[in-house]
């Protein structure tokens, strides 16, 4: 009967054209039209459409899941001028999300691996250059300090790799580190790593200007929750839970935890969400100790519970979590309440390594997941069975700096049919956990 082009105001009716947007101009100052919504509607009954009445729209790509990852494959589809619709069924960086919550450590060591540093060395500056244009400060030059002892070859290889990488980083012993920051004490610690260009990232705030970003340059935000393709082929669109419908060329699921939910044939038990406590200590009055540029972020890569920390931010308090994995959960459903026993663990860390805050009170807990594959690489890569359907997922814990990454291989894959990673394709996860990257 007749179709939408989205991103331009142009209406096409079999023998006519019209702009759309001059007649609701001209029925707005003429008293017929009091919004868009409802010249648009009149417009169309003039063509003799029934009353409401509304062309389906048709997008060249559905992001679906607005968190870091949807939303910085959003923002380099919109560069190539493609029509993009964007949804999430929570909101953007909403609290049951991997990406919700304040903070987020972008770091550059990841042992010998050099894919991730690649990636987070690429995305850093991309960061920095965005926050710069929308004028916000969400990023935190606090320093990374990473901790250990003479035995963890993570260290030294993280070293080699990111010289190799071009990243600035330091060599230092624990004499060194007890100079530095003597608020922290670290008995089981022979040796560090400094990197003094890295940091915080506020990541709830920057996630949602991502979306805000996109939006201004023409993408369309809709808060709805997503029913996944059925059949195989080339779907031509996706139903919403209440009954609309979404159609576009090209489908990506960047739905983090919510993947095995939405492909359980396909993804399944190669994703699997894990709750994460998280927790936020206050500070003495007048103690800068804990805050920049005293404190930097660290991570404690030789204690058994892999605990790191993030400075005082905000306002927010001295942020502490174990980054080992905790048990499945329902990202739907799942009570974000932390247990007394957490909060005991985190006692009796904070006696021995942060004394000055063993009983510092707590001001805030959140409990939020990792959304983990078998190994903690990414899942990228084509559905199967459905030839325009994308998976983007499985961020491990370690996802959140690399958004603008994740966000350019994706769209370059799409593209372009840039040459794929092996290692961030689906048959390359399996069903054990077996965690490899850190």
């Amino acid at each position: 009967m007749g179709s939408l082009r989205t991103g331009c105001s142009l209406w096409f009716h079999p023998g006519r054209t019209v702009d759309i947007s001059t007649l609701c101009l001209q029925q707005k100052a003429e008293g017929t039209g009091s919004n868009q919504d409802q010249s648009s509607a009149s417009v169309f009954q003039f063509f003799g459409f029934p009353k409401g009445f509304m062309p389906a729209k048709t997008y060249d790509f559905a992001v679906i899941g607005a968190g870091v990852f949807g939303a910085w494959t959003a923002q380099y589809l919109l560069r190539s001028g493609a029509r993009v619709a964007l949804l999430d069924a929570y909101g953007a960086a909403n609290s049951r999300s991997s990406s919700g919550g304040e903070t987020r450590i972008i770091r550059m060591g990841y042992g010998p691996d050099e894919l991730y540093t690649q990636w987070a060395a690429r995305s850093l500056p991309v960061w920095q250059e965005f926050f710069v244009r929308i004028e916000r400060p969400l990023f935190h030059k606090t320093g990374v300090l990473w901790v250990s002892d003479d035995a963890d070859g993570h260290l030294s290889a993280m070293v080699r790799t990111m010289g190799e990488a071009g990243v600035v980083c330091e060599r230092l012993s624990s004499e060194e580190i007890q100079k530095r920051f003597p608020q922290l004490h670290f008995p089981d610690v022979t040796c560090g790593v400094y990197e003094p260009l890295s940091g915080v990232l506020m990541a709830r705030q920057s996630v949602q200007a991502v979306v805000q970003d996109a939006i201004e340059h023409g993408a369309e935000y809709f808060n709805a929750s997503v029913m996944p393709p059925n059949g195989s082929g080339r779907p031509a669109s996706v139903k919403t839970a209440s009954g609309e419908s979404i159609s576009a060329g090209t489908f990506i699921f960047a739905c983090g935890p919510w993947l095995p939910k939405l492909f359980p044939d396909v993804v399944g038990d190669r994703i699997h969400p894990t709750r994460q406590e998280v927790f936020f200590l206050g500070v003495a009055p007048g103690d800068a100790r804990f805050g920049v540029p005293h404190m930097p972020a660290w991570l404690h890569h030789n204690h058994p519970d892999r605990v790191y920390s993030l400075p005082d931010l905000e306002n927010r308090g001295f942020k502490v979590a174990f980054d080992t994995h905790g048990p499945v959960i329902d990202p739907d459903t799942e009570t974000r309440t932390v247990g007394r026993d957490s909060i005991d663990r985190l006692r009796n860390y904070l006696r021995k390594h942060v004394p000055a805050l063993q009983d510092a009170p707590l001001v805030e807990t959140r409990v939020c997941q990792y959304e983990n594959t078998s190994n903690g690489d990414f899942l990228i890569d084509r559905h199967p069975e459905m030839e325009n359907v994308w998976l983007v997922g499985g961020g491990s814990g370690h996802g959140f700096k690399h958004g603008p990454a994740v966000g350019e291989y994706v769209s370059s894959r799409i593209l372009r049919n840039a040459p794929a990673e092996p290692r961030l394709s689906l048959k390359s996860k399996g069903t054990t956990r077996t965690r490899e990257v850190y």
